[in-house]
């Protein structure tokens, strides 16, 4: 017992002279502190309210269409020029460059002889082109559909009319969608592989500069040696530095999530205020409702956080050792800095639609997380996977803990040159 106590208050020690180390570091406390709290909470309601803004501009401005053929149609030109949601520009020998320029939105391509084709009952087809991918061409294309839509059903309607038979007898019946799911698992189905995305890069950036500034740091300035000298066993050494690289990796994730919960509160009224500034007309002629910020489950915010925890203690403990090795603090920046791509493949994998948590995924790093916690934000709570996912991660990190044991009790490491 006293044993342990010995080591435990060797530990603290170690800990609370790197903490206090870490606080006089600007670095550390722009990365743990100023960025995760002030940077994100700016850019997530800078990005959200430009593109809200972008979106319903997008929808207010009424797309230019040209209409390709149809000369010897003018019923159907006429009623396409007359649609208010679509404005007609001449037709050009260069329409195919010119939507391709953004310069025109779309082309409809109506065939020889439609008029007369729909006069006589014969199947016709119209043909719409657009710049595939490009949000004001979708809207053209959107609303030449529904004009087109609406127009078949008014000749049809016509057709029936004329011969003294009801409109349902085409249309028998309506299709409505209606909303089931609690908002909890609707706004975790729209951002929920964002938020552990950014909890697990986080973790990662937060811890790396502390982990190199606390092994290959010390080298470059010549204090370890010193370190070295003093009456505390290395393993304590070790693991006092390591709980302040957890600590940094840990304390950026918190304040990302205090500041995002923050962002959460005050977003929904500074949107609502930009929406109110817009006039009733233009919004209702955009067909645009006001966007809501997605609701999250705020149980399973937590639980995203005690997830992350052993992560934390993987992405400390490898990069306490990946810096360890190095000669110097450039060095383990070069070493450290690529293993940014190693973290953000597997957590954006996780993003992808149609990835499903399954048994086999639970046990990869990074992804496993990544995909839990998508559904832990939605209010899903698979307990088996999260028992498999947060045991896996832990011995993942036991053992990285145990290999920057190891290599702080090498010789070769610590006065590599």
């Amino acid at each position: 017992m006293n044993f342990f106590r010995m080591n435990a208050h060797a530990i603290a020690t170690v800990y609370g002279k790197e903490l206090r180390d870490m606080l006089r570091d600007r670095r550390t406390l722009l990365s743990m502190i100023v960025i995760p709290t002030l940077v994100m909470p700016v850019l997530m309601l800078g990005v959200g309210i430009v593109s809200y803004k972008v979106v319903r501009q997008a929808k207010a401005t009424t797309p230019t269409v040209m209409i390709i053929g149809g000369e010897d149609s003018p019923a159907a030109r006429a009623a396409l020029a007359a649609h208010e949601r679509i404005e007609v520009v001449p037709t050009t020998a260069d329409w195919r460059e010119r939507i391709s320029d953004k310069k025109v939105r779309a082309a409809v391509e109506l065939p020889p002889g439609f008029d007369a084709a729909l006069e006589r009952g014969e199947p016709a087809v119209v043909k719409i082109y657009n710049y595939e991918g490009e949000m004001r061409s979708a809207f053209a294309v959107s609303e030449a559909r529904r004009f087109f839509d609406d127009y078949r059903e008014r000749i049809v309607a016509g057709r029936l009319e004329g011969r003294g038979l009801p409109a349902t007898l085409v249309k028998p019946f309506q299709v409505r969608t209606e909303n089931v799911a609690p908002p909890e698992k609707v706004g975790g189905n729209v951002i929920g592989g964002i938020i552990p995305y950014l909890f697990i890069l986080l973790a990662f950036t937060g811890a790396m500069y502390p982990a190199m500034d606390l092994t290959a740091g010390e080298k470059e300035r010549g204090t370890m040696e010193t370190i070295l000298c003093s009456p505390v066993a290395r393993g304590d050494l070790v693991l006092g530095k390591f709980l302040m690289v957890l600590t940094a990796s840990l304390g950026t994730v918190v304040f990302s999530l205090l500041s995002m919960a923050l962002t959460f509160m005050a977003g929904g009224s500074l949107l609502a205020g930009v929406a109110g500034g817009a006039s009733a007309a233009r919004t209702a002629a955009a067909g645009a409702a006001m966007p809501v910020l997605p609701t999250l489950d705020p149980l399973g915010m937590l639980a995203v956080l005690g997830m992350v925890l052993p992560m934390a203690v993987l992405f400390s403990a490898v990069l306490f050792a990946i810096s360890l090795f190095a000669k110097s603090y450039k060095e383990a920046q070069s070493y450290a800095s690529p293993l940014i791509i190693v973290i953000i493949m597997p957590a954006v994998v996780g993003l992808l639609p149609g990835v499903e948590l399954n048994a086999r995924l639970a046990l990869i790093p990074i992804l496993n997380v990544s995909l839990v916690s998508k559904e832990l934000v939605s209010g899903v709570w698979q307990w088996d996977y999260l028992a498999l996912i947060f045991g896996s991660t832990c011995i993942y990190a036991a053992i990285a803990l145990g290999f920057a044991v190891r290599m702080f009790n090498r010789e070769d490491v610590l006065f590599r040159t």
